[in-house]
């Protein structure tokens, strides 16, 4: 199990939380340090069974400067991710070939 976690963000530490009170092991993937590749995050987006554009933070400065109103194709979508992790929703859990934003951090018990 893996949860790709943002320190800074209250909800991903909730989520954190979540996981530490589970009593199962996991792996902590903080996202802006380790930067996720374009085929880890195409793989993450499949098990979500999203569309990219729904693991966008909207309301980043980077998006709203750079691609707000543009139209973007799916691959564009995960590469500005890539490009600019802050960009991705967070905290997101992966377990068994399943995966959940834990917003609300609620979800992620929904794959443990």
């Amino acid at each position: 199990m893996k949860i790709y976690h943002n320190p800074r963000c209250s909800k991903s530490r909730q989520g954190l939380e979540i996981l530490q009170n589970s009593n199962l092991e996991f792996e902590i993937i903080k996202y802006l340090d380790t930067p996720i590749t374009e085929s880890e995050l195409t793989e993450i987006i499949q098990l979500l069974n999203i569309p990219p554009l729904k693991l966008v933070r909207k309301n980043e400065a980077i998006w709203k400067e750079n691609f707000k109103g543009k139209e973007l194709t799916d691959k564009e979508i995960i590469l500005a991710m890539v490009a600019n992790p802050k960009l991705i929703e967070r905290p997101i859990v992966v377990n068994n070939g399943k995966a959940v934003i834990g917003r609300p951090p609620e979800n992620i018990k929904t794959i443990l």
